[in-house]
């Protein structure tokens, strides 16, 4: 069985980047969300094995969304992605449940070992 993966950016491009660099390693895309209140949403309706989340996002943040993620499951599987480098965003994304942090722009190996790394726990 594949892991499957939700993707939650409000750029197409990045999501058919990240789209590609997944399916290309045997990953199955479960779904995709475009606003932190889709992604919560989604996460609901599919419980995915991993969550791909930006930071920045209309409607609802990235950062808020993994709270939100994280109160219907403890243990959700969420990297977020960012082209913000910013140290303070990174620990508060951690605090928030987040398990790892991927900058843009993608280097398609260096997303492929934060996730295994992330889903052997």
């Amino acid at each position: 069985m594949s892991v499957r993966v939700l993707l939650v950016d409000d750029a197409q491009v990045v999501r058919l980047m990240l789209k590609r660099i997944f399916t290309e390693a045997g990953y199955e895309i479960a779904g995709e969300a475009i606003t932190g209140t889709q992604a919560v949403a989604k996460y609901r309706e599919l419980m995915p094995d991993l969550v791909i989340m930006d930071i920045t996002m209309p409607e609802m943040k990235g950062i808020e969304a993994v709270k939100e993620i994280m109160s219907i499951d403890p243990n959700a599987k969420i990297i977020m992605c960012s082209s913000i480098g910013s140290k303070a965003k990174v620990i508060e994304a951690v605090e928030a449940g987040a398990k790892n942090y991927i900058l843009k722009p993608f280097e398609a190996q260096k997303v492929l070992d934060v996730v295994a790394a992330v889903i052997k726990g």
